[in-house]
C-alpha cells in the first residue's frame, strides 16, 4: 500500500517562496523620511495597480541625523506617507503609525497601530492567499506582529530589503542593524522571506539627477516631487549617482525576472552584524542580482502613464 503524500511545513514554505505569478495584496512598511528611496518605492507601488493592491502603509521607526530617535523618525515617516498619499490623490489609503521604539529584548514586541493592523489583515487571509508584506526599513513592526500573534507567519510572505550580500565583509546595514532583536525574530520565525541584500546586490540600482530630469521631473506632481527630493539630497550632483535600492522590493513582485534569486537556508546574525550559516535552518529566497535598467524603465513608464491620465492630482 502506497502511503499518501502529506505536505510538510517546509513544502508549504517553499511554495510560498515562489513568485505568486499574479496580482497580490500588499502592506508596505517603510521609514519614508529616512532616505529618498522609500518615496520612490511607495510611488512605484501606487503606480503598479496591474501587479499590486496596496492595502495599507505602515510607518517604521528610524534614528539617524534626520530624527531625534525612533519615535520621531516614525512620526516623520508617517507624515511623509500622508504627503505622498495626498499627491497621489489617494486620501482613502489607510496609513498607520508604527513602533515608537526598537524591541527592548528578544521576546519583547513593541505595540503599535501598525503591528495590530498587520495582525488583523494577515489573519483575515486564507492559507492559500497570503498577504505580502513589503518592508523597506527596520523590521520592528513585522517582528512585533509575529511575536504578538505567531499565526501571522502562516498568512504572510515577507519581502524585506535588509542586510548586505552574504559575501560582504559584514551585514551592518541600516535596516538590519537598527533592531537586531527584530531581525533575529524574523529570521528564526519560519515566515516565508524574500531577502534583498543591499551592498553587493541591490547597490547596483542607481540613478542620476540628469536621468531624473529627463524622465521624471515633468511627470505630474508625483514626478516633480521625486525629482525635487532627489535634487535636494546632495549639494553637488556633478559626476555623482545615488542608489535607490528600495525600488527592488517592489520590482520583485512586479517582475521576478528583474531580480534573480535562489533558495538558501535562513542565516543567523552575530552580535557584531555578520552573517552566520547554520545547518538545518529553514529556506528563504535570496535575491542575487537586480536588472537596473528594466526596473527604472518600468518606473519611468508608469510615471509617464499616470501623469498622462491626470491621476496623480486627484482628477
Amino acid at each position: 500500500m502506497i502511503t499518501p503524500y502529506v505536505a510538510t511545513e517546509e513544502d508549504r514554505r517553499v511554495r510560498r517562496l515562489a513568485h505568486p505569478g499574479k496580482k497580490v495584496s500588499i502592506v508596505l512598511d517603510t521609514d519614508t523620511y529616512n532616505e529618498i528611496d522609500d518615496q520612490f518605492a511607495l510611488i512605484y507601488a501606487l503606480c503598479s495597480p496591474e501587479a499590486l493592491e496596496v492595502e495599507a502603509v505602515h510607518a517604521a521607526p528610524f534614528h539617524n541625523e534626520l530624527s531625534d530617535g525612533p519615535a520621531d523618525g516614525m512620526e516623520k515617516s508617517y507624515r511623509e506617507i500622508l504627503k505622498i498619499r495626498s499627491l497621489a490623490g489617494m486620501e482613502t489609503l489607510p496609513v498607520y503609525r508604527g513602533s515608537t521604539a526598537y524591541m527592548p529584548g528578544p521576546d519583547e514586541p513593541v505595540e503599535s497601530d501598525a503591528a495590530r493592523d498587520l495582525i488583523r489583515r494577515a489573519l483575515a487571509r486564507g492559507e492559500d492567499d497570503p498577504l505580502y508584506v513589503v518592508a523597506i526599513g527596520a523590521i520592528t513592526n513585522v517582528a512585533s506582529a509575529l511575536l504578538l500573534e505567531p499565526a501571522v507567519a502562516d498568512r504572510i510572505v515577507l519581502v524585506w530589503l535588509g542586510g548586505h550580500a552574504f559575501h560582504w565583509p559584514d551585514t551592518r546595514e541600516f535596516n538590519l542593524a537598527q533592531d537586531l532583536h527584530a531581525t533575529r525574530v524574523v529570521l528564526d520565525s519560519g515566515v516565508p522571506l524574500v531577502l534583498l541584500p543591499c551592498m553587493g546586490v541591490v547597490s547596483h540600482l542607481t540613478t542620476t539627477l540628469s536621468e531624473l530630469r529627463d524622465y521624471v521631473k515633468d511627470k505630474g506632481p508625483l514626478g516633480q516631487y521625486l525629482y525635487e527630493t532627489y535634487l535636494g539630497c546632495m549639494d553637488d550632483h556633478t559626476g555623482r549617482s545615488r542608489v535607490i535600492w528600495d525600488l527592488s522590493a517592489i520590482a520583485w513582485l512586479v517582475q521576478p525576472d528583474w531580480c534573480p534569486s535562489e533558495l538558501t537556508p535562513s542565516p543567523q546574525v552575530t552580535d557584531d552584524c555578520r552573517w552566520l550559516e547554520a545547518d538545518g535552518r529553514h529556506p528563504i529566497r535570496y535575491v542575487t542580482h537586480v536588472d537596473r535598467d528594466a526596473i527604472f524603465r518600468d518606473l519611468f513608464a508608469k510615471l509617464d502613464r499616470r501623469a498622462a491620465e491626470g491621476r496623480d492630482d486627484g482628477e
